[in-house]
């Protein structure tokens, strides 16, 4: 349902809000959320263009969040990235629909409409934060556990 972009940006913002503030290259969160890093470098530059990470270039270099985790939601990760699209007239342009939906397409924007408030009242914080013994991208050193599930 959600595109592989979408859920790189959303494991990197994750990585970067478990930081605590501090500056995290591409290649450690790469390392840390298993993205390609070219690829993460592709989905941090429009985290940054949308104002949710700051950059700094060379040596002492890297990316953190551009404000706390507790303002920043994951509906607006994925708007960033791949924005979720609502269906606002019908698709197909057909005459009978231009008044209204029909109930396929009044069904797939009410979803639309449920995943929009669910990820827009969730917050990076609340994504580190709750009852769950489980973490999201617990750290792993190399060797341990970096291999896929189950392996």
């Amino acid at each position: 349902m959600f595109s592989q972009t979408s859920e790189y940006a959303l494991r990197a913002m994750v990585c970067l809000a478990n930081s605590e503030d501090q500056q995290m290259t591409t290649r450690q969160i790469a390392e840390r959320t298993q993205v390609p890093p070219n690829y993460l470098s592709k989905v941090l530059l429009s985290l940054v263009r949308a104002g949710l990470v700051r950059s700094q270039r060379g040596l002492h270099g890297g990316s953190l969040l551009a404000r706390e985790p507790e303002n920043i939601t994951m509906l607006e990760v994925i708007n960033a990235v791949e924005p979720l699209h609502h269906i606002h007239q019908c698709p197909l342009d057909l005459k009978q629909h231009q008044k209204k939906l029909c109930p396929l397409h009044r069904r797939l924007e009410n979803a639309v409409c449920m995943i929009e408030e669910a990820f827009g009242s969730t917050t990076l914080a609340d994504l580190l934060s709750g009852d769950s013994q489980i973490k999201p991208l617990c750290d792993v050193t190399a060797g341990e556990g970096a291999g896929p599930p189950g392996s």
